[in-house]
């Protein structure tokens, strides 16, 4: 039975349950999910113990179940009921403990007393549960059986790829990383933002670039696709953007590439400032996710961050909190529609240049009021703004913000200048009004 994925929140549900890491069973359904929407999506693999610049990539890791239980048999915690009751990477344990033993092993929240925290220890083997403070201040000071049946073996890291073609090999890169469990906004909304647009791009005739598209276990998957494609993006990336915590009706926030002066900063600020005026700007110094190893020394390449609520910065942050109370239709649908205007954005811009000296009459072409009276050109103003910067110099986006006017304004007042025939170009130039 095909999963119904024609809205965000549909497939960000298919995939809540699934117990992600940054290997193991989870990631790879996951990724197999996303390849329903995306069909040409490649899922590749590289080995455990490979070395990736200064990492290796770690042990493919596997939770068959996991629980907490008096010696009476009674449940107290099981893993089955929530996937953020097991500490990721957990290794395995079957033991009966005193509470003071257990209780070195259990992480809750005292300011969040309902909330369930997400904790993974990656690197270093070690094992625990999650519970809220609410259930772990019923527990007794009594023995308790625990049981973790869980599995460290020689695998692989699965990461999708999905590269889609365009007239030059230039590239606009989007990154976004599905290695969490049954978090809504830190995990799933970058993937399905990221999945909705790249099936929309596919979709769009004559596009300008080559668009690359990679879902990856946050942190070392970046670094291990890097390792692997570091010569080509170089080359070929112009702009990038890292897809997270996306999902939400909060405001926009932008985290810079390290120098902040890349086409992909530009870019997203003149949109970001165009349809939220509240949006929230961060700085280098408050990074956290995978734009760190994109923007790293020797790396250098120009990707920012683009969210709803930063991660680190929302209560539900790396709690169960973060579920569909948070994460909304309508919040993931907007998110995508940012990014659709940002790629519009990147497809229509150029240094446009115009082809008579001194001002075009453009009464003669019916682009200007016959009658000269008090206010009538208000009408072409930005039409006659735009003729102003076309010196070859400014490009469409930097003429918007000259003249303060999203630069989406601006393309059908392109279309006809190019139509009678007022502008050139650097290069043939191609709209994507729509």
């Amino acid at each position: 039975m095909p999963l119904n994925n024609e809205n965000p929140i549909d497939l960000a549900k298919s995939l809540f349950p699934l117990n992600r890491s940054i290997t193991g069973d989870g990631i790879k359904d996951s990724l197999n999910i996303l390849k329903t929407k995306l069909p040409n999506l490649k899922i590749l693999k590289v080995a455990s113990g490979t070395r990736v610049f200064d990492w290796t990539v770690p042990e493919e890791w596997n939770l068959k179940s996991a629980y907490i239980r008096d010696l009476e048999g009674n449940e107290i915690l099981n893993f089955k009921d929530n996937n953020l009751h097991i500490v990721g990477y957990s290794e395995a344990i079957d033991r009966t403990l005193s509470f003071d033993e257990l209780k070195n092993h259990l992480h809750y929240l005292p300011n969040l007393p309902q909330a369930i925290p997400y904790v993974t220890s990656y690197y270093k083997k070690n094992w625990g549960f999650c519970l809220s403070y609410e259930k772990f201040k019923t527990l007794k000071n009594q023995k308790y059986k625990v049981k973790i049946d869980s599995n460290h073996s020689k695998g692989f890291l699965n990461y999708g790829e999905l590269i889609i073609p365009g007239k030059t090999e230039k590239e606009i890169f989007v990154s976004t990383y599905l290695c969490h469990p049954s978090m809504a906004n830190n995990e799933l909304s970058g993937p399905v933002v990221a999945t909705f647009l790249a099936d929309w791009i596919q979709k769009i005739k004559n596009k300008k670039y080559t668009y690359r598209f990679i879902f990856i276990p946050e942190t070392i998957g970046s670094l291990t696709y890097l390792s692997k494609n570091l010569k080509k993006m170089k080359e070929n990336i112009i702009a990038g953007y890292n897809l997270t915590c996306i999902g939400d009706e909060r405001f926009y926030s932008y985290l810079p590439s390290r120098l902040g002066n890349t086409l992909a900063d530009k870019t997203a600020l003149h949109v970001l400032k165009n349809i939220d005026k509240d949006f929230l700007k961060y700085t280098w110094k408050d990074r956290g996710s995978d734009e760190r190893q994109y923007c790293a020394p020797g790396i250098d390449l120009p990707v920012v961050s683009i969210m709803r609520s930063k991660y680190g910065t929302y209560p539900e942050y790396h709690t169960s909190l973060d579920n569909f109370n948070l994460v909304t239709n309508e919040g993931l649908s907007s998110s995508l529609e940012l990014m659709k205007k940002i790629i519009k954005a990147l497809e229509n811009n150029f240094y446009p240049i115009i082809k008579v000296l001194g001002e075009p009459q453009l009464s003669k072409r019916n682009l200007y009021p016959s009658l000269s009276k008090r206010g009538s050109t208000a009408s072409v103003n930005n039409l006659m703004d735009l003729i102003s910067y076309s010196d070859g110099n400014h490009d469409l986006i930097d003429i918007a913000d000259k003249i303060d006017v999203p630069i989406w304004k601006l393309y059908e007042h392109v279309e006809v200048l190019i139509k009678h025939k007022l502008l050139k170009s650097f290069e043939k130039i191609k709209l994507l009004i729509n």
